[in-house]
């Protein structure tokens, strides 16, 4: 997937997914002043293979060695950026996974959205009802056009703040907090919380059936050539479905939040990324963060054949 991002300096009502009729998103949204006064934490991996409660495998930490160099090769990198970047990636091939600097969290912005897709997912699955025509409409806008009406229709449809949380805590995601009122896009999460999202929404032994994974990933598949930037920097020629976020914040005093989420096909290992980022001083400079550290973590997953070897073998038989 191609495309850039509109040219740093074009006002926010402008951007494709910043239009808000009726009641303002962005005034509710840049109003809201979540708490960040916490130091960043270490890396923390998981260690242990456990299966989550519809299918989901939590995985396996990346070997000593691999994890070491990739918290260094990270390290490196951000201490030459603005503002305060993280992320977590989970490769299902080889069942290793691995998250940095997590908290404290980050605001979503518009991959709020993938949570709220997933949400409305569950509920028409709960009601035996297929989409209708208009709820199509609806989801094809949100996802691709990351259209914020149609985000806050379908926020309504869920339930708004109350119904994403009961979704979200009833599937185990767990740091990931709605905003208030009808603020979905100052959800705050962690990058572990969205790749689980990512789970959830696209694992065969999850609790999305067959046809609304393949809608969700179609939908995920073909957003708008300008938002295709993030997490598909590190695909190369593979595949890629994805959800980006980008917003100047009040709270943070107009820096920018860039965030980027997604599925990835890269060298024959099935991989799902969240990068999120705060205060970067544009919004060229908050993706070029994004995209560079999704490159350095699936370069890693992804080149070290002992690294994805001593995964496969912590993998439960049978």
């Amino acid at each position: 997937m191609t495309g850039r991002p509109p040219a740093v300096g074009v006002a926010t009502d402008r951007l494709p997914h910043m239009r808000v009729r009726g009641i303002s998103f962005i005034v509710a949204l840049l109003l809201v002043a979540p708490g960040c006064g916490a130091d960043v934490a270490a890396p923390r991996p998981v260690t242990a293979i456990q299966q989550r409660p519809g299918g989901v495998a939590v995985g396996s930490a990346l070997p000593p060695r691999a994890q070491g160099a990739l918290d260094q090769a990270l390290e490196r990198y951000l201490r030459g950026r603005p503002g305060r970047a993280a992320l977590a990636v989970f490769d299902r091939t080889t069942g290793a996974r691995y998250s940095f600097r997590e908290r404290p969290s980050f605001m979503l912005a518009s991959v709020a959205k993938v949570d709220i897709l997933l949400a409305f997912l569950l509920g028409k699955q709960r009601e035996r009802e297929p989409l209708s025509a208009y709820e199509r409409t609806l989801a094809s806008r949100m996802i691709r056009r990351s259209d914020n009406d149609c985000a806050h229709e379908l926020y309504l449809t869920i339930g708004g703040r109350a119904g994403l949380a009961g979704v979200l805590r009833g599937l185990e995601v767990e740091h990931t907090r709605p905003g208030p009122g009808l603020s979905w896009g100052s959800t705050m999460s962690r990058p572990s919380d969205q790749v689980k999202v990512l789970e959830q929404l696209t694992d065969p032994a999850g609790p999305v059936s067959a046809r609304n994974r393949r809608y969700a990933l179609e939908l995920m598949s073909s957003v708008e050539p300008s938002q295709a930037w993030g997490v598909s920097a590190a695909a190369h020629e593979g595949a890629v479905a994805l959800k980006n976020g980008w917003l100047p914040a009040r709270v943070h005093d107009g820096l920018w939040t860039v965030n980027s989420v997604g599925r990835l096909h890269v060298r024959g290992h099935e991989l799902l990324i969240a990068v999120l980022s705060e205060r970067s001083p544009d919004m060229e400079t908050g993706i070029a963060t994004v995209e560079r550290l999704a490159r350095l973590a699936v370069s890693t997953l992804t080149r070290s054949r002992p690294a994805a070897e001593a995964a496969m073998a912590a993998r439960p038989r049978g």
